[in-house]
């Protein structure tokens, strides 16, 4: 809608609900355009009815000298010309019919034109700025007011490219809020932008908030937000004590108990996961793992670990990987 701003009904701060209006523009000019419209209708309305009362007196007419086809006061001329009349009154009710349908539609139109004079609140929401006053004019897509959505809040993080691969949408992960409140939140949308100079690429997720909405945590827009975000997707590894691993000239390798007694392994790790490493390549599942005494370990030598007999006073402490 275009027009003079009649009012504005909120102020910066106030709480509204969604249908609650925030302005109106001056509706005089509105209002009239949409009684010209409903006297148009009304117009269009009655030509169609005399149009159709024609018709049907035209098609009597026709009918009666139909039914003197076999008399002698039946003229072939008068039923034709007739029979055109018919058909012309015919195409004169189709033409009526369009002007009342498009009469009807600029009725609607000015009744939509009408009603959107009064600017509504799309959604509850608090009015955060006004951007017009009592006067101003309005044309079609000048801003009002800025209103926040405070039940509909995401976060967006920009997350390192190599990372996002831990993000899978509908999968939770935790945050942490300003003051230490931790909650989780659930992956909307992984955004398929990278920004060229920071390799990150933007990650819409929906905070839950047990049911709370925004103000009553005291939350708010642009305020920060720590995301823990998974390092990559979820999977299933073996891994292997940190302390159970030695490096030794170019490799790292690691002690096993087989019947016993200390067996040299060289092993490859892969990432480290908390206080242990994954491990790609020369261990088993199963193998135990000496994590204490092994640098003095050598090849050979006899290992004893609990549910073994009492340990030698070399003997060292074993960890199953």
């Amino acid at each position: 809608m275009r027009g003079p701003v009649g009012e504005i009904k909120v102020a910066v701060g106030n709480r509204v609900k969604k249908g609650d209006v925030l302005a109106s523009i001056v509706p005089e000019r509105i209002r009239w355009s949409r009684e010209l419209a409903a006297a148009v209708l009304k117009s269009k309305q009655a030509g169609l009815r005399t149009a159709k009362a024609q018709l049907a007196l035209t098609e009597q007419e026709l009918a009666r000298l139909q039914n003197l086809r076999k008399s002698a006061a039946f003229s072939q001329a008068r039923f034709e010309d007739k029979s055109n009349e018919v058909t012309k009154f015919r195409s004169e009710v189709a033409e009526r019919e369009a002007d009342v349908g498009s009469a009807a539609a600029e009725l609607r139109l000015a009744e939509i034109d009408l009603y959107n004079s009064q600017i509504r609140a799309p959604y509850n929401a608090v009015v955060s700025e006004k951007h017009t006053v009592a006067g101003a004019y309005l044309n079609v897509g000048d801003p009002v007011v800025t209103l926040i959505n405070e039940e509909a809040l995401e976060i967006e993080a920009h997350v390192p490219a190599d990372r996002v691969g831990g993000l899978i949408p509908g999968h939770s992960v935790k945050i942490v809020l300003d003051g230490g409140m931790v909650r989780q939140a659930s992956v909307r949308a992984l955004v398929p932008s990278e920004d060229t100079l920071t390799r990150t690429r933007p990650v819409r997720l929906v905070p839950d908030f047990n049911g709370a909405v925004a103000n009553e945590l005291g939350l708010a827009t642009n305020q920060s937000v720590t995301v823990h975000v998974p390092i990559g997707k979820s999977r299933v590894v073996m891994s292997v004590h940190k302390d159970a691993v030695i490096p030794r000239v170019g490799q790292v390798i690691a002690f096993v108990v087989e019947n016993g007694k200390a067996v040299e392994r060289v092993v490859t790790l892969g990432s480290a996961v908390g206080n242990r490493f994954e491990v790609t390549g020369g261990l088993v599942l199963g193998d135990v793992t000496v994590i204490r005494g092994n640098e003095r370990l050598h090849p050979g030598q006899s290992v004893s670990y609990e549910g073994m007999p009492a340990p030698e006073p070399d003997a060292a402490a074993p960890d199953k990987s």
